[in-house]
């Protein structure tokens, strides 16, 4: 699944890729993600195995397998807690932020740092490189899905997408 087409990743700014590895699965969107690395575009690879793409990545997320939603959480936090999501595209196109802020209180990346493994100050980084791009992309793969979490892990992607207005850009 994605917010855009996986070959538009020629024209984002930012992706992220979690839940799947390109390199091994889907080699020709691979070749996509790293020419677009090459080019200047700005790569966020959440993994907790690693991968053959981190060598292109701006960052590698490599968190404690089983913590995504944590993880995910944590980000939409950063970008809730200093006011980074759109709010034009969220009054026009989303139900029910006001719920999903209050829920995010509880995952700032302190506290989410023994969770998941990763240093509060790189989550806000992606936080607010994602939350800065109009130009970003999600990729994701069963890893995220087809896992114990994988409603949630779909619906934090998505809520992530749609409150910086990133959706079919």
């Amino acid at each position: 699944a994605v917010t855009a087409p996986f070959y538009e990743v020629e024209h984002s700014e930012v992706i992220i890729v979690i839940g799947a590895n390109p390199t091994e699965n889907h080699p020709v969107a691979a070749t996509f993600f790293k020419n677009a690395a090459k080019k200047g575009s700005k790569l966020i690879v959440m993994d907790p195995r690693g991968q053959a793409l981190k060598k292109y990545a701006t960052h590698m997320l490599q968190f404690k397998s089983g913590t995504d939603v944590a993880l995910l959480n944590s980000i939409m936090n950063v970008i809730i807690e200093e006011n980074l999501f759109d709010q034009e595209y969220i009054k026009h196109h989303t139900l029910g932020f006001e719920k999903l802020k209050e829920h995010l209180k509880m995952f700032s990346p302190d506290k989410m740092f023994n969770n998941t493994g990763i240093d509060a100050s790189e989550i806000r980084k992606v936080a607010k490189l994602f939350a800065s791009t109009k130009k970003g992309i999600i990729f994701w793969g069963m890893g995220i899905s087809q896992h114990i979490h994988g409603t949630d892990n779909a619906r934090c992607l998505i809520s992530l997408a749609l409150m910086t207005g990133n959706v079919g850009q």
